[in-house]
């Protein structure tokens, strides 16, 4: 039964696109709102992606704003024209909102074309999915009356200032509610002057009875084939040059491995020419992209999972992994050592140290069945009572709910 207080609040949730293969963390969220009566809107600035069909929820693009001088002029003008007649109200406060702060007239136009999209709709709260798709988006919530929120999952929050200094100073003074993914980027949000009360920590969640195992009890000896796995995106800051690095002191020390990388990404052909310097190409298997079902055989047929990333929110994929029974060695990145507890339920290892991580590959290695299956079954119980969706969406519930 549907619980009153709840039905029908309207969320619109700010995405670049609509959720990707990669991005259950989305989808989960969208169906567990929608099953407890609220009403999910996308906002989506790529006009590319298919809506996925377990989500039934409308989706509002950004208008296209690319192609000759000519065409943007004319798209940009039709934009203006159409939300000062649509929307008079919302679009006057939110030209005077970017004004009150000291933007000029025309870069207050400028943000009121980009935003015009967002002001047409009646909503309780306006999320943004990541910490860059509110920046110039600032004012758009107060000019329609609806509560702000912000997800911060990881890159947003650690390099996306690098590459644009000062990106959320504005941000940063607004009444907005933040969530996070880990206690540590809630103490790095303080840092920055937000408000504790501000701030809410919400772990991702997997689907517990999906990814679902018994313990791997492999003896793991030195004369078996030990089974490793990383399900990434090839991008620089999953850190997999050096997890190659690592796994080539291992063959060093005699061990017998093979290790298999799900996931596809621009970083590919670079990582394949480093396994093959590094002379463990025989040893390694670049899988590309594979459904869920695919990826949990693949879990199903390993030993030890590996996510040594240099940058890391706190990752899924090592949730799925701990679920399915892996003995899971990951680096010290940001939410990696709340995901995993170091010598409790995995191993931690500080991020870019290959030899490290190759002493604690053998350390892994060499313990005994009964250790491997308490760790085992330490990491388990813990997914399934701590990062299940169930309450995962009572955790969302109670955010919008505040």
């Amino acid at each position: 039964m549907t619980d009153t207080t709840r039905a029908n609040k309207r969320i619109g949730l700010v995405l670049s696109a609509v959720p990707g293969y990669s991005e259950t963390f989305f989808t989960n969220k969208i169906s567990g709102l929608q099953a407890h009566g609220f009403e999910v809107q996308l906002f989506v600035t790529d006009q590319s992606g298919v809506i996925p069909d377990v989500l039934d929820c409308r989706v509002q693009t950004a208008p296209f704003f690319k192609g000759s001088a000519f065409r943007v002029l004319c798209t940009s003008s039709w934009v203006l024209l159409k939300t000062i007649l649509c929307q008079p109200v919302r679009s006057f406060r939110h030209f005077q909102l970017d004004r009150s702060v000291g933007f000029s007239f025309s870069a207050s136009v400028k943000r009121l074309i980009k935003n015009a999209f967002l002001l047409e709709e009646s909503l309780d709260w306006l999320h943004f999915g990541f910490g860059m798709l509110a920046v110039g988006r600032e004012h758009v919530a107060t000019a329609i009356q609806a509560r702000m929120a912000v997800s911060f999952r990881g890159f947003d929050l650690y390099l996306s200032p690098l590459k644009h200094p000062n990106c959320y100073d504005l941000l940063f003074t607004k009444n907005v509610q933040y969530h996070v993914l880990s206690e540590e980027m809630k103490g790095d949000l303080q840092a920055n002057g937000v408000l504790e009360s501000a701030i809410t920590v919400i772990t991702p969640a997997i689907d517990v009875t999906f990814f679902n195992s018994k313990p791997n009890t492999t003896e793991l000896e030195g004369n078996s084939k030990v089974q490793l796995i990383t399900v990434a995106r090839l991008h620089w800051k999953k850190g997999l040059e050096y997890t190659l690095e690592a796994l080539a002191v291992l063959r060093q020390a005699g061990v017998d491995f093979h290790y298999s990388i799900i996931g596809t990404g621009e970083e590919r052909e670079r990582l394949v020419f480093a396994a093959h310097q590094l002379g463990i190409i025989d040893a390694v298997t670049f899988m590309g992209q594979l459904p869920p079902e695919a990826v949990r055989e693949q879990l199903a047929k390993s030993d030890i999972y590996l996510q040594y990333s240099i940058q890391e929110g706190f990752c899924n994929a090592v949730l799925e992994a701990q679920a399915m029974g892996l003995l899971c060695v990951v680096s010290d990145a940001e939410g990696l050592q709340e995901n995993v507890l170091h010598q409790e339920t995995g191993w931690v290892v500080a991020k870019r140290q290959p030899q490290l991580l190759a002493k604690q590959l053998v350390e892994v290695i060499q313990l005994s069945a009964d250790d491997k299956e308490a760790t085992s079954i330490r990491a388990i119980r813990r997914i399934r009572d701590d990062f299940n969706l169930k309450k995962q969406q009572a955790a969302f519930l109670a955010f919008y709910n505040t």
